[in-house]
């Protein structure tokens, strides 16, 4: 138990330190980004490491470049998961770091070739974050014969819980099946006083959990020999 203590204590020294040394090379950056910016005279003490802080601008333009400019289809999947959750904000991230963007909450979407591949979820300021892969998704522009969606507060289900129904007329349904969450959003209106009749709203997706973030770090091993047969978030 000491042992732990200890190893986490110097991991979260040694992160500590290095959030700094980062910090202080992007405050650098930026410094040097302004000054050419408005075609001003580079600061005395950054113009012995000026044309390696340029270097790295560039690069650092090269990356962001997914980032900056999202495509189109990212966009409306982010829109899709703000009519989901209520009283969520759309927020173009630009160059922000995770960490300038507080919140309460953080939905983080990653795309690759204008298709959503991947889902932060991360409770602010003390964790947990969680990783997920996305699949299959399918966005409200893809599911024909739809109309506005309503912006009224949904149910929650999860898969073996029950779920008390009040006066909303939308479900959001989570199911988990060999660790992966199938995520479901209908609309329902009572067709009699025993039956309900669904309408998918979407948008619906797969998430698979391959990362959580808090004291102790948990990762998925993709590559070990019994990877596809082990099970973490069921005991089925």
């Amino acid at each position: 138990m000491l042992r732990c203590e200890a190893h986490l204590c110097g991991e979260y020294l040694y992160r500590k330190a290095r959030m700094e040394v980062q910090h202080l090379a992007q405050e650098r950056k930026e410094r040097q980004r302004r000054a050419l910016e408005e075609n001003r005279l580079i600061p005395t003490e950054l113009r012995r490491e000026a044309l390696t802080l340029q270097g790295s601008l560039e690069f650092d333009d090269a990356g962001s470049e997914g980032v900056t400019n999202p495509s189109s289809r990212l966009k409306m999947f982010a829109k899709d998961l703000k009519l989901v959750f209520p009283g969520a904000q759309l927020i173009n991230r630009g160059r922000h770091e995770v960490g300038a963007l507080v919140m309460t909450d953080l939905l983080v979407v990653h795309e690759h070739r204008g298709t959503p591949v991947g889902l932060i979820v991360s409770h602010l300021p003390f964790g947990p974050t969680a990783y997920f892969t996305l699949c299959n998704v399918v966005m409200r522009h893809d599911i024909p014969d739809l109309g506005t969606m309503s912006e009224a507060k949904p149910h929650f289900i999860t898969h073996s819980f029950t779920s008390c129904l009040d006066d909303s007329h939308q479900v959001i349904t989570f199911t988990n099946q060999d660790d992966y969450i199938s995520f479901r959003h209908h609309a329902y209106k009572k067709t009699d006083h025993h039956n309900v009749e669904l309408t998918e709203v979407g948008p619906c997706f797969e998430l698979k959990l391959y990362m959580i973030h808090l004291d102790m770090e948990w990762h998925w091993h993709s590559y070990t020999n019994t990877a596809r047969k082990r099970v973490f978030l069921s005991t089925n």
